[in-house]
């Protein structure tokens, strides 16, 4: 125990001195929005941080609120336990993402808590984002506004056509959507319980994937939210009915009726779905709703078919799974990055969060280090900035 304790208060003493050394460099002060964020991505209450540190739940209380400042060796404590550099609490405001503003899917299946993380997570990939866009050109956002739609397929159709995608499959859809100037960012291993998200920030769309799922299903859930994106913009809350639509919208997306129908049999089995999944990237439940909704299977033939799925756990477990789908736009960027020597612990450290988070957001790529001494860049003027192109 001695040991442990000498541990700490060494971790202790380093971080009150960064503590120091980072607002007389930086002129920052203490901000206590950010002790919320921090607590919330952790997934505790102000009970819980309060215990987890040898508080009372009045002084975490106020700390956020802003009425009183704690100390160097109390914010020292607190950074650790929630495992953030003490970096990150000083600095500008970073917003927190309203409920309402964020397409959740399965919201039932979430606690309170759960979604709190989530939104938390979405509030440091804005950070980011902003990091990123000061530094690069990224693809300029190219979604229509389809809210006049009111059947999903048609949408789904229009949308194929307005972006040239015809009747062909989707090849990769996270590429397909970032070369759209939709941002495209993956939800960490905490965040399992949450499907997928999205939504829309001044102008930019933002779209949140659990890479923890198969790549069918991660593929679907990216359909799902594209459809949330460009059929409920302005929308008002998130009810059944839209998620619907854009469970609809997405099976008419990847699968179009065409395309589907060409590739019809008369007969239909789990081993014919798995040979024909491969075609449109999907599972062998998605492309089974598909059929059924395309009248290709009845209902008998669809609760037949659903009954050996089900059977071999095809629904819990994919069958021979496709590549997992990452983002192109983040590959470029840190490979620029690497170029000019910089690392991901000077990204992590330039935006005051454990290079887990940024890991855990960016699909868990990595930067490499081009030879020589690693360093970070100022952004510069636009003018500056490196230009990236994403190919469909």
């Amino acid at each position: 125990m001695r040991s442990d304790r000498w541990t700490l208060r060494r971790f202790q003493l380093h971080q009150r001195w960064r503590c120091r050394l980072y607002a007389v460099r930086r002129g920052a002060e203490y901000n206590p929005t950010r002790l919320t964020l921090a607590r919330k991505r952790r997934g505790l209450s102000i009970s819980a941080l309060a215990e987890r540190v040898g508080l009372s739940r009045r002084s975490i209380f106020n700390y956020e609120r802003g009425r009183s400042v704690p100390g160097d060796h109390t914010l020292a404590t607190i950074a650790q336990t929630l495992g953030f550099p003490i970096t990150f609490f000083f600095g500008n405001d970073i917003e927190e993402l309203s409920p309402d503003a964020v397409s959740f899917r399965a919201m039932s299946k979430m606690t309170a808590a759960q979604r709190d993380m989530a939104l938390a997570e979405g509030a440091l990939a804005l950070l980011i984002d902003s990091w990123i866009d000061e530094r690069f050109e990224l693809p300029p956002v190219d979604l229509p506004d389809l809210s006049h739609e009111t059947d999903p397929e048609t949408a789904a159709i229009a949308l194929r056509r307005y972006w040239g995608c015809g009747e062909w499959p989707i090849r990769n859809m996270v590429h397909l959507l970032e070369s759209k100037g939709v941002r495209v960012f993956s939800l960490s291993v905490q965040s399992r319980e949450v499907d997928a998200f999205s939504m829309w920030k001044d102008s930019t769309p933002y779209v949140f994937l659990n890479t923890q799922k198969s790549a069918e299903r991660s593929r679907f859930d990216a359909a799902h939210e594209l459809g949330h994106l460009v059929l409920h913009q302005h929308a008002i809350g998130r009810g059944r009915s839209l998620e619907q639509e854009a469970n609809a919208f997405a099976s008419a997306f990847l699968m179009p009726r065409a395309s589907v129908l060409a590739y019809a049999r008369r007969t239909y089995t789990v081993a014919t779905l798995i040979q024909l999944k491969k075609i449109w990237g999907v599972s062998v439940t998605a492309l089974a709703h598909r059929l059924h909704a395309l009248g290709l299977l009845s209902d008998w033939q669809y609760r037949r078919l659903w009954m050996d799925i089900a059977a071999k756990r095809y629904n819990v477990k994919e069958p021979d799974p496709a590549p997992r789908e990452t983002s192109q736009v983040f590959e470029k960027v840190f490979r620029a990055l690497g170029e000019e020597g910089i690392t991901k612990a000077h990204v992590a450290a330039d935006l005051g969060i454990p290079e887990e988070e940024l890991d855990q957001l960016v699909f868990g790529l990595v930067f490499t280090q081009v030879g020589g001494m690693a360093r970070v860049i100022d952004s510069g003027t636009r003018s500056n900035k490196h230009h990236l192109r994403v190919v469909k």
